[in-house]
C-alpha cells in the first residue's frame, strides 16, 4: 500500500506523508467510539477532554504547520493559536464518522497557517527556482520506494515558500488549482506553474539522493 501511495506522488493528490499508523481491524469500533466520545467532552468545555485532545494530535498537527511555515517558532506559535481556536470553535464541529475529528482540526490549522502567510504577504516574496525546468524526469518508482519519509519531508521543506505551500496544497489537502489561486491570491497558471516546478525541484533532489545512496 504504501509502495503504491508513494509511486502517485508526483501524479496526483495523496496524504502519504500525513497518514497515522494504521490500527488493527480489531480495534476500529473502539477507537470510533473513543474519538467521537472525546469530540462530545471537548464540546462540553471539558478541560480534561482539551489536554487529552492536545496529547493526541499536538505531533500530527505540529507536522501540519510545519509543511507551510519551515520555521519551528513560527509552527509552534500556530499550533498554539490553533488549539485555541480549536476549543472555541467545537460548537461547530459535527461528527461525521471516523476521522473526521482529525479532519477538522487539520482544516483548522491549515487555514491559519495560509492566514499567516497571506499577512505577511510571504508568497509575494518567495524565491523563485528559476533554474528549474516545467518539464522533467520523474523518478523510477522503484527508488522511490527506498526513499525514507523524512528526507522526501525535508526535500518539502526546503522548496521556496510559494512552491511549498502550492504543493502543499494540491497534494495533501486535494484542491484544485482553481481553488489553490483563490486562497493565495494567484492565477491558476501561476499555480500549475508552481506545482510544476515544485515537483522538478524535489524529482532532481530525489534522484541525487539516490544517487549517493543507492
Amino acid at each position: 500500500m504504501l509502495k503504491r501511495i508513494k509511486r502517485r506522488f508526483f501524479l496526483q493528490p495523496v496524504q502519504y506523508f500525513c497518514q497515522p499508523c494504521i490500527y488493527p481491524y480489531v480495534h476500529v469500533l473502539q477507537i470510533e467510539m473513543e474519538e467521537q466520545e472525546l469530540a462530545e467532552h471537548c464540546k462540553r468545555g471539558d478541560r480534561a477532554a482539551y489536554k487529552e485532545l492536545y496529547e493526541r494530535y499536538a505531533g500530527r498537527l505540529l507536522g501540519v504547520c510545519l509543511r507551510y511555515v519551515s520555521q519551528r517558532d513560527v509552527a509552534e506559535d500556530l499550533l498554539h493559536d490553533g488549539f485555541l481556536r480549536l476549543f472555541g470553535s467545537f460548537d461547530k464541529f459535527t461528527w461525521r464518522g471516523e476521522g473526521s475529528l482529525r479532519a477538522w482540526m487539520e482544516r483548522v490549522m491549515v487555514n491559519l497557517a495560509l492566514q499567516y502567510l497571506r499577512r505577511n504577504d510571504v508568497m509575494s516574496h518567495s524565491t523563485c527556482l528559476d533554474e528549474v525546468p516545467e518539464v522533467f524526469e520523474e523518478p523510477d518508482a522503484k527508488d522511490i520506494d527506498t526513499l525514507p519519509r523524512e528526507v522526501l519531508m525535508g526535500f518539502i521543506t526546503d522548496l521556496p515558500t510559494g512552491y511549498r505551500t502550492v504543493l502543499n496544497l494540491y497534494v495533501f489537502e486535494g484542491k484544485s488549482h482553481k481553488e489553490i489561486a483563490a486562497l493565495l491570491g494567484i492565477n491558476e497558471k501561476s499555480s500549475a506553474s508552481q506545482l510544476t516546478r515544485a515537483k522538478a525541484s524535489l524529482a532532481t533532489k530525489v534522484r541525487e539522493w539516490i544517487k549517493q545512496h543507492g
